[in-house]
């Protein structure tokens, strides 16, 4: 078994809702920890992964393997319609620890958000009626996870579907959230070293 450290670089700004809102501010906030940092949490970038898996063994032409990659790593459905868990654990994705305890230090937590707002435009040109919104947006950065207990024979399909993921959160579709995801190390998990 293999843990694969992974880095997250953010070429534009990016929303992972929280599914709160502040009220008039601003309709949908991005998921914070405790310490009012962004995050992504390991849940979400599982499915994501689930997906660019699932396109890359497709469009490679393996999709024979789908079955049992998503079995090894991910879980999946058996005949009797059970869900069997997989091996691989999705750390959440954080700023490095030294980035991550200075910004909390200088107490500037603020300076990570910024407001991106929108409205509905009719066919008359004007603004639709109660169509404005805004959603809070994490400024570009870099954030770093980790996926534990992949199968050794596993690791190069996890490096590919990793790079074909070019967009998270919210408005993907409209240009934000866009992102590039690199191996940054691999370790062997019983031994603790390198690969």
């Amino acid at each position: 078994m293999k843990n694969i450290r992974y880095k997250i670089d953010f070429f534009s700004r990016w929303h992972c809702g929280s599914g709160l809102s502040a009220g008039s501010d601003v309709d949908a906030l991005v998921v914070k920890d405790k310490n009012g940092m962004p995050f992504i949490p390991g849940k979400t970038l599982k499915g994501l992964f689930r997906e660019a898996m699932e396109d890359y063994l497709t469009l490679s032409g393996e999709a024979e393997k789908l079955e049992s990659s998503f079995c090894s790593i991910l879980g999946n459905l058996d005949e009797k319609g059970e869900f069997s868990k997989g091996t691989a654990f999705f750390s959440n994705a954080t700023l490095c620890p030294t980035e991550y305890n200075e910004i909390v230090r200088c107490k500037a937590q603020e300076f990570m958000y910024q407001s991106v707002s929108s409205t509905a435009i009719g066919k008359d040109g004007v603004a639709d009626e109660h169509s404005l919104r805004r959603i809070q947006v994490v400024v570009p950065c870099a954030l770093e996870a980790e996926i534990m207990n992949v199968p050794d024979n596993m690791t190069d399909l996890v490096g590919k579907a990793l790079s074909m993921i070019k967009r998270m959160g919210v408005d993907r579709h409209r240009g934000m959230g866009r992102c590039q995801m690199t191996i940054v190390e691999i370790t062997d998990k019983e031994k603790g070293g390198k690969s």
